[in-house]
C-alpha cells in the first residue's frame, strides 16, 4: 500500500522585535526685563517620548508644561528723578550755599589770615607756593582747629547743652593765637550770627546765642547751622570751602594771580578739604592743635606791617 507522504511545511514564524524609543526634551528659556524693576521670566519645558515598532507607530507627548513666572528684584524702586531732594535736603543745601558764600556779609574779603605778611617776606611769590602754604593751614593749622571748634559747637548745640556750648565757645576765642586773628574770627563770628537772626530767625537760636555769649566765626556757623537742622558734615565741608576761597581770593590779590590759577589751586585742594573734614569730624577738644608756627608769626607780624591791604 502506497503511502501517500504529506509533508507539510512548518511554519516559521519569525518575530523581529524592533523598538525605538525617542526622548526629546525641549526647554526654552526666555527672560523679559521690563524697566530695572520688574524681571518676567518664561520657562517652557516639552518632553516628547516616540515609540516605534514593526506593527505600530505611536507618537504620544507626555508632558507639556509652560510656567510662567513673575519676580520683582529686591532692591527698591528708584527715587523719582524728578524730585531730586526732598524739601528739608533742599532748604540745607540752599541755606549753606547763601551762608558760607563770599557774598555774605561777613567782612570776609577784609582779611587774609597772615597771608599778606606771609607774600612779603617772600614765603609766599607764586601758585605753588601759596598752595602749600594754604594746604599747611588747612590741615594741621587754624583751618583743622576752626573745624574741631564747628563740629563740637554744632553738637553741643543739637544736644541743647548749654554748659558745654558756653566751654567751647569760650576755649574756641582762647586759643587763636594773635590779636588780629582775633578781631578776623570774632567779628565775622558776631556778623555771621546777626544777620543769620535777622534774616533766617527760627526757634531756639536766640537761646543758643544766649548761653554761649560771644562766639568766634566757626562758632557760630556751628549753632546756627544745628539751629537749621543743617546736617554737620555739609556743613563742615561748606564751611572749609568758604575759608580756603576766601585764603586763595586774598593771596590771589597778593601775589598776584589770574583767575585760572586760582581755580587750580581750589581744585588741588580738594582732597585735604576732604581729609580735614574727615578729621575734624572724628576729633574731641583734647585733639585740638597747630604746627603751623610760620602762619602763627605772619599773623602777629601783620600787626606792625608797613603797608597793608588787609586787617589781618
Amino acid at each position: 500500500m502506497r503511502r501517500r507522504l504529506t509533508i507539510m511545511p512548518r511554519m516559521i514564524m519569525a518575530t523581529i522585535p524592533t523598538a525605538i524609543t525617542i526622548t526629546t526634551v525641549i526647554t526654552i528659556t526666555t527672560v523679559i526685563t521690563i524697566t530695572t524693576v520688574i524681571t518676567v521670566t518664561t520657562v517652557i519645558t516639552i518632553t516628547m517620548t516616540t515609540t516605534i515598532t514593526t506593527t505600530n507607530i505611536a507618537t504620544t507627548i507626555i508632558t507639556t508644561t509652560i510656567t510662567p513666572m513673575l519676580m520683582t528684584t529686591s532692591e527698591p524702586a528708584p527715587a523719582d528723578a524728578s524730585s531730586g531732594m526732598n524739601a528739608d535736603e533742599a532748604a540745607a543745601l540752599y541755606r549753606l550755599m547763601t551762608w558760607l558764600s563770599p557774598s555774605f556779609p561777613v567782612g570776609a574779603f577784609s582779611y587774609s589770615s597772615g597771608i599778606e605778611w606771609a607774600v612779603e617776606a617772600g614765603d609766599i611769590t607764586d601758585a605753588a607756593s601759596l598752595r602749600d602754604w594754604l594746604a599747611a593751614m588747612l590741615s594741621e593749622g587754624s583751618g583743622f582747629c576752626d573745624a574741631v571748634f564747628l563740629a563740637q559747637a554744632h553738637r553741643a548745640a543739637s544736644a541743647q547743652d548749654e554748659a558745654g556750648l558756653r566751654e567751647i565757645a569760650e576755649l574756641a576765642a582762647a586759643l587763636v593765637p594773635s590779636r588780629e586773628r582775633q578781631l578776623e574770627t570774632s567779628t565775622q563770628g558776631r556778623a555771621f550770627i546777626d544777620i543769620a537772626r535777622s534774616a533766617w530767625a527760627c526757634d531756639g537760636l536766640d537761646e543758643m546765642v544766649a548761653a554761649c555769649g560771644s562766639a568766634v566765626y566757626p562758632v557760630a556757623v556751628g549753632i546756627v547751622s544745628a539751629a537749621h537742622a543743617v546736617p554737620l558734615a555739609p556743613a563742615m565741608h561748606a564751611f572749609l570751602h568758604a575759608v580756603v576761597s576766601n585764603w586763595i581770593s586774598a593771596g590771589a590779590r597778593l601775589v598776584p594771580l589770574g583767575q585760572t590759577d586760582s581755580q587750580r589751586i581750589l581744585a588741588g585742594l580738594e582732597a585735604e578739604v576732604a581729609a580735614t573734614a574727615k578729621r575734624a569730624l572724628e576729633a574731641s577738644l583734647d585733639d585740638l592743635g597747630s604746627a603751623t608756627f610760620r602762619a602763627d608769626l605772619a599773623s602777629l607780624r601783620h600787626e606792625t606791617q608797613y603797608t597793608r591791604l588787609f586787617r589781618s
